[in-house]
């Protein structure tokens, strides 16, 4: 049985202020299950936020260790973000999951993957997903020769840019900002 997968998601630290958006497709083999797709999640009122691609359930599983990660080290993410790759990466149940996470709170974005990886990105831009590619490539590029953007125009741009290359990647976004 296929999983329903989650696509594009990208986060940008630009002018002091850090943002992450997301398409809202989701897919089943070659189908849209569904366009309106909720992959960014508000954590701890506002200070951290995360957005997740891969397969939906495998996400929620690990939005809600790195939750319990969170209050386990005094919600410190980084820390936080460690031990979740850590545990994902050892533990049997968890190294089977298929997803990734970007995190996020106003002085650092993260990627956690599940083969042990937190990587802290080039240019304070991250992008995960099968649109990752086409959406780091807009990021890149705005953030060089648009200076004057916002982190918020910057992020939807490129996620409207990867949403006219990308077949998984749709035009229903969802943008959050991260609170000081």
């Amino acid at each position: 049985m296929e999983k329903i997968k989650s696509t594009t998601v990208v986060a940008i630290r630009h002018n002091g202020q850090t943002v992450i958006g997301a398409d809202g497709q989701a897919t089943l083999g070659n189908t849209v299950a569904k366009s309106s797709v909720k992959k960014i999640r508000v954590l701890q009122n506002g200070r951290i936020v995360t957005g997740f691609a891969g397969s939906t359930a495998d996400a929620f599983t690990l939005l809600e260790r790195f939750e319990e990660k969170l209050g386990a080290f005094g919600n410190n993410m980084k820390r936080a973000a460690v031990e979740l790759a850590k545990e994902w990466r050892m533990d049997r149940m968890l190294s089977k999951l298929e997803a990734m996470m970007v995190v996020a709170d106003k002085d650092d974005i993260l990627i956690i993957s599940g083969t042990g990886d937190v990587i802290e990105p080039d240019m304070e831009i991250a992008t995960i997903g099968s649109g990752s590619m086409y959406a780091q490539s807009a990021a890149r590029a705005l953030k060089k020769f648009a200076p004057q953007l916002s982190a918020e125009e910057m992020v939807r741009e490129s996620l409207q840019i990867a949403a006219d290359i990308c077949i998984y990647t749709n035009h229903n976004l969802v943008i959050e900002k991260v609170k000081d």
